[in-house]
This record gives C-alpha cells, structure tokens and sequence, in this order.
C-alpha cells in the first residue's frame, strides 16, 4: 500500500515520527508521501525525506489557508526544492472557500502560479478542493494535457464533481471521509464509480482518523497504520476486492510519483 497523503511534518507527530514510520511498514505500507502545505513544511517535508530515501516522498507547495503568507520569492523556492529527487509533485494547492483563511482572489493568483509552475517543471499537481470546485476546476482544465497527472486530494465531492474529476483524467484520493457514517454516505454511494486505474488512498494523517476502527484508539490522531481501514470501507462499498484496491491504487501512486518501492 501507498499512502499518498501524511502530514508527517506537523507537530503532533515529534515524539514517535520514527515509530510511526516502523508501524506504517508493519501493515504492508510501501511508500509515503508527506504533504507539504507551504514554503517551510515543504522544506521540512523534503528533509524528513532524505532520512528514509525510496521510502518518504514529498510534495511542495502552497496550501490555500497560506496563501496570503506567500512571499515574493515563494515560487523560486518551491523550483528550488522540486529539483530535490524525492519531491515528486507540486502541492497540496487549491481553493478553499469554505474557511477562507487567505482572501478567495489571493488564494486563486497563488493556485494559478502553481498550476503554471507544474506545467513548466513537468510534474503532477496535489490538489486541494473545498466548496470551490467550479473555479477550481475551470483552473486546471486548460492544463489537463501540460501536466503529467493531477491528484484530487482528499476527495469528498458529488457525483457530478466525480465524472467531471474522471473527464479530466484526475487521480482520486479516499481517505478516512468514507469510513464517517457521518459525513461520509455520499461518498461511500459514488466510489464504485471511480475505475481501479484513477484510484488513490491516503489518510491525510493527523487528520480523518477511520471512526472504523474498533476498539477506537485513544488519541483522535490519525495515522499511516490505519491505512487498510479506508482499503475495507472501499470493499464494502465497490464490487472491487481488497487485493484489486491495495494492489492497482499502489500502481497508480508509483507510477505518477516516479516511488522507487522499498520493500
């Protein structure tokens, strides 16, 4: 399995980062890729990697909660880090009008400057949505042939935004939203509409813990051990077996994040 989506950066995970690694790989876990949500997580993402080559890979990028924090050099710093071999995609960018922590017009100059920069270093884009899609998709469908691939991060939209995701030639990613008996019944009816070949898992670790599992862990953080739950809620909700899912969504992973697989 590949996760394809760890904060692994975040602080929450200072006093056992080496152990949660050790437990990742003890559930058939392969690669990870950490997140990076701005300038510096993405340089601590990039160094965190280099500790465990062909086994952590990153991203870089500008998240859209920081994007009013950019600074004036921040696409040369992020070129900078993704001549790095182990950052393999620009990212997590986006939209996000549901929160609105950067100003929606700065989050969409900073979403359009990373889409660019993707396109002129050839890499794929790790893309974040919430309660933005139609600008968002608009954005990217001039680049859909300029780019290598594009990740729809965390997916957790309608059917609607799902075929227009496929028409586009994305990648999906589930996460833990699908084991949320909660918030999660929309997405649990439209997975088996996304083909073997476009599908991704990940569990945006701290965040979207499975309330799947059973006993519930003590702590609400998530983490990348807890990966075979999301894989189990999509057996019960696809005709696809858990084999297929582990097996095709790491092809996926490997093949549009250039992994090296450490077994």
């Amino acid at each position: 399995m590949i996760d394809i989506g760890i904060n692994l950066t975040n602080k929450r995970f200072d006093k056992d980062r080496d152990a949660l690694i050790e437990r990742a790989k003890s559930v058939g876990i392969s690669s990870m890729l950490v997140t990076g949500t701005n300038v510096i997580e993405s340089q601590k993402a990039d160094l965190l990697c280099q500790q465990y080559p062909t086994y952590l890979y990153s991203t870089a990028g500008v998240h859209p909660h920081d994007a009013d924090h950019v600074a004036s050099d921040y696409l040369d710093q992020l070129t900078t880090l993704a001549s790095k071999n182990n950052v393999v995609a620009i990212g997590e960018c986006g939209l996000d009008f549901n929160r609105n922590f950067s100003s929606p017009a700065q989050q969409e100059r900073v979403f359009c400057e990373q889409i660019s920069l993707a396109a002129a270093l050839n890499l794929p884009l790790f893309l974040h949505q919430r309660d933005a899609f139609e600008p968002w998709i608009q954005y990217l469908e001039p680049y859909i042939d300029k780019v290598p691939a594009m990740v729809s991060h965390c997916f957790t939209g309608n059917r609607e935004e799902l075929d227009r995701c496929l028409v586009a030639g994305m990648y999906i990613g589930i996460t833990g939203w699908i084991c949320d008996e909660r918030r999660g019944q929309e997405l649990r009816e439209i997975v088996k509409h996304i083909p073997l070949n476009r599908l991704m898992i990940e569990t945006d670790a701290p965040y979207l813990t499975p309330r799947t599992i059973r006993p519930r862990p003590k702590s609400s953080r998530n983490e990348p051990s807890y990966l075979p739950y999301i894989v189990q809620a999509l057996v019960q909700c696809t005709e696809y077996s858990e084999q297929d899912i582990i097996e095709q969504s790491s092809a996926n992973a490997a093949k549009v994040f250039s992994m090296e697989q450490d077994k």
